[in-house]
């Protein structure tokens, strides 16, 4: 097996996977998983496509993520993950549809309008 490469992103994360076979090492930014993602919650997010289908120790993952915040950037990798699972076996397609593990995620911080305080909120009217 060659080495796979997917993309994936999430808000402005953006995650560069490449996965081949191993014995199931993560390594993201040249740090392990568990030193990049500190939170079990994150380590779950990215482990998750792994766990659905069943492949927790077969690959070995190298994956390459910047900007956004680091919830942004787990579920970047996450969907690369995905991606890659899917164009291993097409069966792994039924996994993780309803999981929701292949469907980019549409929402991104809405911008600051001028005149106003944040993107929604206004300064404080004054009646008089």
């Amino acid at each position: 097996m060659e080495t796979i490469h997917k993309i994936g992103r999430r808000k402005k994360a953006v995650a560069r996977v490449y996965l081949s076979e191993g014995n199931g090492e993560i390594t993201i930014n040249n740090k392990k998983l568990n030193e990049y993602f500190t939170t079990s919650t994150l380590q779950y997010k990215v482990n998750q496509a792994f766990n659905l289908t069943n492949n927790e120790n077969n690959f070995d993952v190298k994956a390459s993520v910047f900007g956004g915040g680091i919830s942004g950037q787990a579920e970047a990798i996450r969907l690369a993950l995905a991606r890659a699972m899917c164009e291993l076996d097409a069966e792994n397609r039924s996994i993780l549809k309803p999981e929701g593990l292949l469907t980019r995620d549409p929402r991104m911080v809405e911008r600051k309008k001028y005149g106003q305080k944040k993107a929604r909120k206004k300064f404080q009217f004054s009646k008089r």
